[in-house]
């Protein structure tokens, strides 16, 4: 009787590791379909829609209507949530990328703002350089075929769109 009580237990046993390995494989493979690779073999965590295509940061750019380049080649990755234009960006370490106009544009780690149609606004983790570096608050295209880009940073200052057009390499710095 004994025997039969522990062979029982062993099916039992079994049964429930089987019913606990079924359920940690589906939960794995949930999280496996979040993960997403990139291009550049990096991941990207979606914040997207079921069903909808993940975009590259500068095509996302380009959808509303702002330059590509905004942003340098060395992007980890990015969230967005279209329900409340939340854009953050990541970036690998403070870094800052001198455009093609000479202007330099300084990134942290993290960069957090509002993405709206033609416009970037409540900017958090960029700033240029006028004589000091000074916190770059909103960047604007006015119009669409806009040739200029509208940057705010204390003051509101135009430059050339097409020195954003191109992403460009940027330079590792120590501090942002």
């Amino acid at each position: 009787m004994e025997k039969a009580m522990v062979k029982v237990g062993s099916i039992k046993a079994k049964a429930g590791s089987y019913w606990i390995s079924k359920k940690a494989k589906k939960e794995f493979s949930n999280i496996t379909d979040d993960l997403n690779p990139i291009d550049n073999g990096l991941m990207f965590f979606k914040k997207y829609k079921v069903g909808k295509p993940v975009k590259s940061l500068p095509e996302l750019l380009r959808d509303y209507n702002l330059p590509p380049g905004l942003f340098p080649n060395n992007v980890i990755s990015y969230e967005f949530d279209e329900t409340k234009a939340k854009l953050v960006v990541h970036l690998p370490s403070t870094c800052e990328v001198t455009f093609k106009d000479s202007s330099v544009i300084r990134y942290a780690t993290r960069v957090k703002c509002i993405l709206m149609r033609g416009k970037l606004t409540g900017i958090e983790g960029m700033k240029t350089k006028v004589l000091v570096w000074i916190k770059v608050t909103n960047v604007a295209v006015e119009g669409y075929k806009s040739d200029k880009v509208w940057f705010t940073a204390g003051i509101k200052r135009s430059r050339p769109r097409d020195a954003y057009e191109m992403a460009c390499d940027a330079i590792r710095v120590e501090e942002f």
